[in-house]
């Protein structure tokens, strides 16, 4: 059995880093866009036979969603055995609901949209709320890595007096986690959320804070704005400069610089999503979850995996 990784142009690093663990050959993918903004998305040859996995990073998702179809479709037709997507960042994860009359539930869609072309799949912390694993959602396996114990060691590394701070409830999960793993204490705010750009942060418990270095973690930054407010309430309880510690680095616009402009000393980044602030590499976590998924098969079944580097 020939194991193939396919990578995306922006995710070839990060291939190479798993094909050295996993002993997988990587191969190219040429993917092409018209001045219409249609692609021509062109695959190696030699995949007759092959177990091959597309490498994806799903940060813009409208704008790579059709070429992953495509490349998944043309791999099949080349003959390979089975097409596993390692997506280090998944999108569409949020909206898991219909919160309003008429809208869709892109979570449920996006899931029945990428099991169509993948036998399985590999991310890394999705964005997960009433749904509390991949299993409920994809009819393929479907696996998660937990990035927890990477963060827990950088901490332990580079900021060994670290007090934890997680800017809003949907942090907890991950917060706690690193927290009990990097042997550090920790508080969780709370958030009202106004629009897109627009949030509320409740005020830290300064006293605690000033104990340590602040440490914001959180999932994703995206537009920056509930880091950024974090960062005014630690500014205005006079706390050592904080760091910002994030899994996915989408940063929209100018999110990265505001953060930095807010007050962070510091903004460090797993490369689930390529971006200069990139710190910590996921691809042992990666590798370990996705030989766990070959070994299951193309049957039924999703699992969690955190304590693998």
């Amino acid at each position: 059995m020939t194991r193939l990784l396919i990578p995306f142009p922006d995710m070839a690093p990060l291939a190479e880093e798993l094909g050295s663990l996993l002993d997988a050959n990587i191969r190219p993918l040429g993917w092409h866009q018209f001045p219409d903004g249609e692609s021509l998305v062109t695959l190696p040859a030699g995949l007759d036979g092959a177990d091959v996995a597309i490498v994806a990073c799903l940060r813009d998702p409208d704008r790579s969603a059709l070429p992953l179809r495509f490349a998944a479709a043309t791999a099949r037709n080349l003959g390979a055995r089975q097409v596993g997507l390692i997506a280090p960042y998944l999108a569409y994860m949020r909206q898991d609901r219909r919160f309003h009359d008429g809208e869709a539930v892109s979570a449920r869609l996006f899931a029945d949209f990428l099991a169509e072309s993948f036998d399985w799949l590999v991310t890394v912390d999705p964005h997960l709320h009433r749904i509390r694993r991949l299993g409920e959602l994809f009819p393929m396996p479907a696996v998660r890595a937990a990035s927890a114990p990477l963060l827990a060691d950088w901490i332990r590394v580079h900021v060994p007096d670290a007090v934890l701070l997680g800017p809003d409830s949907e942090s907890r999960q991950w917060v706690a986690e690193v927290a009990r793993l990097a042997h550090r204490p920790f508080q969780v705010l709370a958030k009202i959320r106004h629009g897109d750009h627009a949030v509320d942060i409740s005020v830290p418990d300064a006293d605690a804070l000033c104990a340590g270095v602040p440490v914001i973690l959180d999932d994703v930054a995206s537009s920056g704005r509930t880091l950024m407010q974090t960062l005014q309430h630690l500014g205005n309880a006079s706390t050592r400069p904080p760091v910002c510690l994030v899994i996915h680095a989408v940063f929209a616009g100018s999110a990265y610089d505001d953060i930095l402009a807010a007050g962070a000393s510091r903004v460090v980044t797993t490369n689930t999503i390529p971006h200069p602030s990139n710190a910590i590499s996921v691809a042992s976590l990666l590798a370990y979850a996705i030989q766990d998924v070959e070994q299951c098969g193309t049957g039924s079944g999703s699992g969690d995996h955190s304590s693998h580097a």
